[in-house]
């Protein structure tokens, strides 16, 4: 079920400041952004560090793993000993939801059922 890692997000207080530093410091390269984040690519894989400002999003930092449909997962999932902690929303590329596995583990899960970001080439 779970397909790979797709992003690593990482919330910060200011993503232009962030991404100067993500690019200069670790090497990174930035692919896409919206008005809360910046999305940075590694040179060895397509996972992502995405660097946002998004209070609402619980976690400091979060591993986000790719499914197929996100709904489909969560009837799986559900049915197999995980806890819906957040039951599916909607976001940018798709849905996400969080969970939490047999043995407390909390995992984001999301789907690119809406297709991925765009890339942009500069932060406005």
């Amino acid at each position: 079920m779970l397909k790979k890692i797709d992003c690593v997000m990482i919330r910060v207080s200011d993503v232009k400041a962030a991404v100067d530093y993500y690019t200069a410091v670790f090497g990174l390269r930035l692919i896409w952004w919206d008005e809360e984040s910046a999305g940075m690519a590694f040179p060895e894989t397509d996972a992502e560090i995405v660097l946002h400002s998004k209070t609402d999003i619980p976690g400091r930092v979060e591993v986000h793993y790719l499914v197929e449909d996100v709904e489909t997962a969560a009837q799986t999932l559900r049915a197999n000993g995980c806890r819906i902690l957040v039951e599916p929303f909607p976001i940018a590329i798709g849905k996400c939801m969080v969970i939490e596995d047999p043995f407390g583990t909390r995992l984001c899960i999301l789907d690119m059922t809406k297709g991925p970001l765009k890339p942009g080439l500069q932060i406005p």
